[in-house]
């Protein structure tokens, strides 16, 4: 068993030592071994990034952002199960004409 703890009175008894706490609250018990360096080359991150796209982050208001849910509900409901919101401002890009774009946006 552990060690008596002097200080707690009541006989208690130490069932971790204080190396045995801080390498779980590290999580060095958790934690997975490094692979080593020759088998690193499979990782995800060492693979080319794709290029034909990219994740952006755009701000829309609310009310905008509830039409196009709804008008990516409707085109489901009509049978086009692939469409989400990327696909329908692509295509909402691909219609539009900057001569009918209003001068103050």
């Amino acid at each position: 068993m552990g060690a008596r703890d002097e200080s707690g009175g009541m006989g208690t008894v130490r069932v971790l030592d204080g190396d045995e706490v801080q390498g779980v609250l590290s999580g060095a018990f958790y934690r997975p071994e490094e692979p080593p360096p020759s088998s690193r080359s499979g990782r995800a991150s060492d693979k080319a990034k794709p290029t034909h796209y990219k994740v952006i982050c755009i701000s829309m208001y609310t009310k905008d952002l509830e039409r196009l849910d709804e008008l990516v509900d409707e085109l489901k409901t009509r049978g086009v199960t692939k469409a989400n919101r990327s696909a329908l401002i692509r295509v909402a890009l691909d219609q539009l004409d900057l001569d009918k774009v209003p001068r103050g946006l």
